[in-house]
């Protein structure tokens, strides 16, 4: 063969090899698209999510979020008893005084007149039955016939959206404010933005009072609660607000903190002499230490909330249940990455250490634990962090902590704004750790 049909057919092997190399890509770029379409289109069968967004109501959901940002007042009638009460969040101790409701409801009698935002207007009338003056739709009645309860519309008016309506019930929801009657009772609810009795209740002096005279009454000699100056009577109140419960919810969130630092930090104490005896250049004995491996292998493998459930049917609910779970969980954890860092210590500081005739623990002392202390803060720092969001979930589980106030107010689904309250607390205490181990870890590390 010629040099120059030599070099002709390694072209054409160059060419084809080229030619292959963009085919390959070609179905690779289509590959890819298509395969994470097929899993998408599995995803949404096997998920079923047709059903579940042809089920979703999402006007619920904005209900929650207005609870959120937002507190009703609500002015009730017995229908039968023809008795009134007005009370914020249907709260007990958020009720009015029957002599002395807010300035928007005005009871006359058998008759009762609620001023509503946008000039609408709720009248309670003898007999069981309503009038709503609603501006731009007319007049609705609603009342009772017989046990079906009966929506009148202004003439030619059909109903709306925000109407309904059935032999049971009627429903009117105009975003700031709704009603409803039942055969039992007529209820309004008006909303308002903000957390209202945050700080102070309804039979508190100070309730009503702005920042202003607040100050002012904080820097007063005239005491408004006798034998206690004003501004420690101003902070007795809001720890001792009946409807936030602030002084609980501060012992709740102590608790959970509590329950974090005991299960890590007992964690990182059980783990660090473990893990000399998992590390290959401290243990020359294999079966133990593999066997001390599986055993951080299986601590960390189940889960904490399995942990809480098994722990909380042997021991009982509890905070200290909930320190165990951590404790289990983080063993085998710390367990693991401590003794991987051990693997990889620098062996000539302890090779310094051991010249001096130091014993084994000496050298442990002087020349380990300063090259693992960095490892052995940063990741206890870390864990902290993350188990204080762990022990709110898990003291949901074992009744402790902000975890327990928390489920109960989501699964009453009353008074979202505390499902906030909570939830807020949370984070902020979660920033304020991550804060101080920062600091700490500065410290440590820089001097």
């Amino acid at each position: 063969m010629s040099a120059a049909a030599g070099g002709a057919a390694v072209l054409r092997a160059g060419e084809a090899a080229l030619l292959h190399g963009f085919a390959q890509r070609k179905w690779r770029a289509l590959a890819v698209p298509a395969v994470l379409l097929a899993y998408f289109a599995y995803i949404f069968f096997a998920f079923d999510l047709g059903a579940v967004i042809g089920h979703a109501k999402p006007s619920r959901a904005e209900t929650l979020l207005r609870d959120v940002w937002s507190y009703k007042t609500e002015v009730t009638r017995r229908n039968r008893a023809g008795t009134l009460e007005v009370a914020i969040e249907g709260e007990r101790n958020g009720t009015y005084p029957q002599t002395a409701p807010p300035d928007w409801v005005r009871h006359d009698g058998e008759t009762t007149k609620i001023a509503l935002p946008d000039g609408a207007q709720v009248t309670y009338l003898p007999g069981a039955k309503a009038e709503l003056r609603i501006p731009g739709f007319g007049s609705v009645h609603v009342g009772m016939q017989g046990r079906r309860v009966v929506l009148q519309l202004p003439e030619g008016k059909t109903r709306p959206g925000w109407i309904s309506a059935s032999r049971t019930r009627v429903a009117i929801d105009r975003g700031s404010w709704r009603f409803s009657m039942t055969r039992n009772e007529t209820r309004t609810f008006r909303y308002f933005a903000g957390w209202e009795l945050f700080f102070f209740t309804l039979d508190s002096p100070f309730h009503g009072k702005s920042w202003t005279q607040l100050a002012a009454l904080a820097m007063s000699d005239r005491q408004v609660v006798p034998g206690m100056s004003n501004l420690r009577a101003m902070a007795y109140d809001i720890w001792t607000n009946k409807v936030w419960h602030h002084g609980m919810v501060a012992g709740a969130m102590l608790e959970t903190v509590l329950m974090a630092f005991l299960g890590t930090m007992g964690a990182g104490l059980i783990a660090l002499p473990l893990a000399f005896l998992a590390a290959r250049n401290f243990m020359q004995l294999n079966v133990l230490r593999l066997a001390l491996r599986r055993v951080f292998d299986f601590l960390r493998g189940v889960d904490g909330l399995i942990w809480t459930v098994i722990l909380s049917r042997a021991f009982g609910p509890g905070p200290l249940t909930g320190s165990l779970a951590i404790l289990l969980t983080d063993t085998g954890t710390f367990g693991k990455m401590f003794s991987e860092a051990l693997e990889n210590i620098e062996g000539k500081q302890v090779e310094g250490v051991a010249s001096t005739g130091a014993n084994a623990l000496q050298r442990a002392r002087f020349g380990v634990i300063p090259q693992l202390a960095p490892v052995i803060l940063s990741q206890l720092l870390y864990y902290l962090e993350s188990n204080t969001r762990s022990a709110t979930v898990i003291g949901a589980i074992v009744g402790g902590g902000i975890g327990l106030l928390l489920t109960q107010a989501i699964v009453t689904g009353k008074d979202w704004e505390e499902v906030t309250y909570y939830v807020i607390l949370v984070v902020i205490t979660v920033m304020l750790m991550d804060g101080l181990s920062g600091w700490i870890r500065r410290k440590f590390i820089k001097g």
